[in-house]
């Protein structure tokens, strides 16, 4: 087997570890094309400010899958600097996950190398892929050629959305990341728009924070929901709402839907003792409750020993991208109609954020302007029309709005629709790229067919454990429906 993973981000990783781990019989050659200066850290977990942290607690960020204390243990002294209090977990800096993908990388390649082996990293982006005769032809940039057996596609998530048509105009940031480096085009009393209230939008309020801004910043959201907060780990894992559950589910009858899903929810809570109705209740008027009077109030539940959310949470990543793909249509719409709160829920912030976001709020610097009509830039700054605060202008505005999965990012389009054009892959109705051909596999956001949730750490985990699975069976992957 001649492997291409195209991309070398988190997804990546990964897919070696899981490679090295479960071992794929006769050697081999596995080669990784990565353009980025940022090998192995994609677009989140590059250099950085220290304020730019982990947005989850260890046991939840391990990218090998099954195996949550792999990132702990890497870190050990390392997060003793960084532990929130509210969380009793240590948060840190985003450039340090990064090293911990880093070290995986390198572990993993290593194993591979020991094992028989070829690996090597070609830092260059892939173009382009054709099928002449029985192998797979790699197309670079730097117009290198490569060819393989076996192509798996990792290339993340892409740049944010320009929602209103304001690239291009000064004062405008149309991505944040790196903070480090955007923020120094922002002054202290300059008053800054935050397109969008999710994490994203979270990490751009709390980086300011740390710098010492002294003007006001606002949050602008159609619909005025923030992320939900973390609570602390109990060591609790779903025992119902799970993979393996709904596989057998699958096995047994040929279908999976919405009932299904709620009867393991409900069994998960029922053996905790927790009430089902509340708890969805509780779920279902995210989008009514006053989002300062929520955010307060779940910041003292942080401790909060019920288990509900916590198994929503890691289910909605780790059972989530399978179970999307077996769902019918009608279930998809269902759950697509709840979207703001479930992607709150399913992405939560950091209590160490959201005590700073309760803070600003209190203080009057930050406000939530939600159901915003439009924007435009006037006279160098910035007109923000309709909102409940019925229109206002800004000095600076930052785009915290990120590409909604599954889609293609631009840096991806040459490569997707070479794959497409060749029969490789199709474009999937709501966005995204499927393969056509066993020998092609998608691992990350450009999966099509894939959820409206950002694929986040264990997602990704649970996916390149599939895909090396199913690289080392010869088999395609199961639960593959459309």
């Amino acid at each position: 087997m001649d492997m291409a993973i195209v991309g070398g981000g988190a997804a990546a990783v990964g897919l070696l570890d899981a490679l090295a781990v479960a071992g794929l019989g006769e050697p081999g050659t596995v080669t990784v094309f990565e353009p980025s200066a940022h090998l192995w850290r994609g677009r989140p977990y590059g250099p950085d400010l220290d304020a730019v942290r982990v947005n989850a607690p260890p046991a939840i960020m391990s990218i090998r899958h099954g195996d949550f204390g792999h990132y702990a243990a890497w870190l050990g002294e390392r997060g003793s600097a960084y532990v929130d209090e509210l969380l009793g977990q240590p948060l840190v800096p985003r450039a340090l996950y990064g090293d911990y993908l880093a070290h995986t990388a390198d572990a993993a390649l290593a194993a591979l190398g020991e094992a028989g082996w070829g690996v090597r990293v070609v830092p260059d982006r892939v173009t382009g892929v054709d099928r002449p005769g029985g192998r797979l032809l790699l197309r670079t940039e730097a117009a290198g050629k490569h060819e393989a057996t076996h192509v798996v596609v990792c290339v993340g998530a892409g740049a944010p959305s320009d929602l209103y048509g304001l690239d291009g105009a000064p004062g405008y940031i149309s991505d944040p990341y790196p903070l480090a480096g955007t923020l120094d085009r922002v002054e202290d009393d300059d008053e800054v728009a935050v397109i969008g209230s999710g994490l994203t939008a979270v990490d751009v309020a709390v980086s300011l924070a740390a710098r010492g801004h002294a003007g006001p910043i606002t949050l602008l959201s159609r619909s005025g929901v923030l992320p939900h907060v973390w609570q602390r780990p109990t060591g609790r894992r779903p025992r119902h709402l799970t993979v393996e559950r709904v596989t057998d589910l699958h096995q047994r009858t040929d279908r999976v839907g919405w009932e299904d899903l709620i009867g393991l929810l409900r069994a998960e809570l029922a053996e905790a003792g927790e009430d089902f109705e509340a708890f969805t209740g509780d779920l279902l008027a995210t989008g009514d409750e006053d989002p300062v009077r929520r955010l307060r109030r779940q910041i003292g539940a942080v401790a909060d020993p019920s288990v509900g959310r916590r198994m929503l949470q890691e289910a909605a990543h780790t059972v989530g991208p399978y179970v999307w793909r077996l769902l019918p249509d009608s279930d998809r719409a269902r759950l697509r109609s709840h979207l703001r709160t479930a992607i709150s829920v399913a992405s939560p912030m950091v209590p160490v954020n959201a005590a700073v976001l309760l803070r600003l709020l209190d203080a009057g610097q930050l406000t939530l302007v939600r159901g915003i009509r439009g924007m435009e830039a006037v006279k160098g700054r910035f007109r923000v029309h309709g909102g409940d605060r019925g229109g206002f202008s800004a000095d600076v505005v930052i785009n915290a709005v990120n590409s909604a999965p599954p889609s293609v990012p631009d840096a991806a389009r040459q490569l997707v629709g070479s794959m497409v054009d060749t029969g490789l892959a199709s474009l999937h109705p709501s966005g995204g790229a499927v393969p056509a051909d066993p020998r092609v596999h998608v691992v990350g956001d450009l999966s099509g067919g894939g959820s409206f949730v950002t694929a986040s750490i264990p997602g990704l985990a649970v996916q390149a454990a599939r895909v090396a699975q199913a690289l080392g069976s010869g088999r395609p992957l199961a639960g593959t429906r459309s």
